[in-house]
């Protein structure tokens, strides 16, 4: 069985860290990370560019930081639905707060996909640990369902490692396809599609 990730630190959404997330997420997702420099990102975020190479060195580091910032504002969205008493609930509050974090900083989203399989990535490393804690809050929800009662006579046995990363990927890729194509598509549309990967456990 997958571990359970020790907790985040919980951010502060009111500092500078913030308004640099923001602005270079606003950046990156117009003209993409290689086409954006740190003055432009500081003068967005209303901070000195030297206090941003004081505290970063590089816009590498600045992006890697960012990226981890905003991985602990994903994971206070999620927070809820993973202490929720009933599982299947907190599994649908999961998926709600990551679609809509996704919806709030699609750029993130879009950084996730673009870097998180590519080895010469310099922030592959970091990617690959977010994304092991998120299917690890994944996995345990789903052992928890699956523990609350025994699955229908002759339904196949369920890999829920299989299963937490198939709802991680899903969740992913609607969030971000929703965003692009389909802003219509509601909220709750969404995680009806992704919890439909859980009949299995039912």
């Amino acid at each position: 069985m997958s571990e359970t990730p020790s907790p985040r630190t919980r951010v502060r959404v009111t500092d500078s860290k913030h308004r640099l997330f923001s602005a270079s997420m606003e950046l990156i997702g117009t003209r993409g990370h290689h086409a954006v420099s740190v003055d432009e990102i500081a003068k967005a975020a209303g901070v000195s560019k030297g206090t941003v190479y004081y505290n970063f060195g590089s816009k590498g580091e600045l992006i890697g930081e960012l990226l981890n910032y905003g991985a602990a504002i994903l994971f206070e969205r999620l927070d809820d639905g993973a202490r929720h008493a009933d599982a299947d609930l907190g599994l649908r509050l999961m998926v709600s707060g990551a679609l809509e974090f996704i919806a709030e900083y699609p750029s993130f989203a879009q950084l996730w996909i673009s870097e998180q399989w590519q080895a010469d990535s310099a922030w592959a490393a970091s990617l690959a640990q977010m994304r092991h804690e998120v299917i690890s809050l994944v996995r345990t929800a789903l052992g928890r369902m699956a523990a609350d009662g025994p699955p229908a006579p002759g339904s196949p046995a369920v890999d829920l490692d299989a299963l937490a990363t198939a709802i991680f990927g899903a969740a992913l890729i609607l969030g971000r396809d929703r965003h692009v194509f389909h802003p219509e598509r509601s909220v709750e549309g969404c995680v009806d599609a992704v919890m439909a990967f859980t009949a299995p456990l039912r």
